[in-house]
């Protein structure tokens, strides 16, 4: 059985797999990051978990792993394999790729951005299969975006495309950590509604999801808070139409899953704000957390399919 390693890297939690040609999984395995111990040795787990996943490919399918594909946070150069800065791993300019590949006995290795390589399996084998041009957002903690062109994703030049939770909606808004104010994440990412849930309702530990049932119940004090939320959304989706005219909008992320709760006002908000604008579909990811992993195994056989190419030629 033909297969790769693919790596999804979180700020607390890593997931692995190995990846068929067919993009099935073919086995999955999670771990904690451990990102309490230091940058070292969250890269060391990283390293240890690959070689686990290698190891485990030969004793299933009696062959090596053909490449690897990592899918990591914060700011990434995919073209060199660095991974250039992530502030909640505490890395900087980690040579990535090098590492995993010395680790992995000179095998093939891609690197990408965790939304990015998201937005990639979204649009490919997703939500957006089909869609030449889409937007990919997840509401998490905080809120990026990966824009879809052609079965591909467009990664600016210098990495940084995409990054819709930093647009600012609210001017002289709330301070958002990359030092602006009013940025989109500020108010409509999972942990800002979460931040507003509880001090509306005046419980610490109450959280995005509930905001969402409270909704539901008619909860005049979570209808403000998803109110200010969707509206502030629906402001950035407007931008990200007006600039890039995608077929579909993919919204995913803790916050979508909230359902037809979120969806249906903020369809209704885009539509009632688009003057000139084609709206496009607005649809839920459909891969949920696996998305990353399956992501990265696109870049995995992108990388060998490239590798071929340039053989051939």
């Amino acid at each position: 059985m033909r297969h790769v390693i693919a790596l999804d890297v979180g700020g607390t939690g890593m997931k692995a797999a190995l990846v068929g040609a067919d993009n099935t999984l073919l086995y999955e395995a999670r771990r904690p990051t451990g990102r309490e111990r230091g940058p070292q040795a969250i890269v060391g787990e990283i390293l240890d978990f690959a070689a686990e996943l290698r190891d485990k490919g030969r004793e299933l399918y009696g062959r090596p792993a053909e490449a690897a594909g990592v899918a990591v946070p914060g700011i990434v150069d995919e073209a060199n394999g660095v991974a250039v800065y992530a502030a909640n791993l505490g890395w900087r300019d980690l040579p990535m790729r090098r590492l995993l590949s010395e680790r992995l006995g000179g095998l093939p290795v891609a690197l990408g951005h965790d939304v990015r390589t998201g937005g990639l399996a979204e649009g490919r084998i997703g939500a957006g299969n089909g869609a030449d041009r889409f937007l990919f957002i997840p509401l998490g903690t905080g809120i990026a975006g990966a824009i879809g062109i052609d079965g591909r994703i467009e990664a600016g030049a210098h990495g940084y495309a995409g990054e819709i939770g930093h647009v600012v909606v609210r001017p002289g808004g709330a301070e958002c950590s990359c030092g602006q104010r009013g940025c989109l994440e500020t108010i409509a990412s999972a942990s800002a509604v979460s931040r507003a849930w509880a001090a509306a309702s005046g419980d610490p530990r109450a959280d995005a999801a509930d905001c969402a049932k409270a909704v539901e119940s008619g909860d005049p004090r979570a209808e403000a808070v998803w109110h200010e939320a969707v509206g502030a959304l629906a402001d950035g989706l407007l931008i990200g139409l007006t600039l890039l005219d995608p077929r579909m909008l993919i919204i995913g992320g803790g916050l979508a899953e909230a359902g037809e709760t979120l969806f249906t006002p903020l369809r209704a908000a885009v539509a009632g704000r688009a003057t000139f604008h084609k709206v496009p579909r607005i649809v839920p990811a459909a891969l949920g957390d696996t998305a990353g992993c399956l992501g990265a195994g696109l870049l995995a056989w992108d990388l060998l399919a490239t590798k071929s190419t340039e053989v051939t030629a």
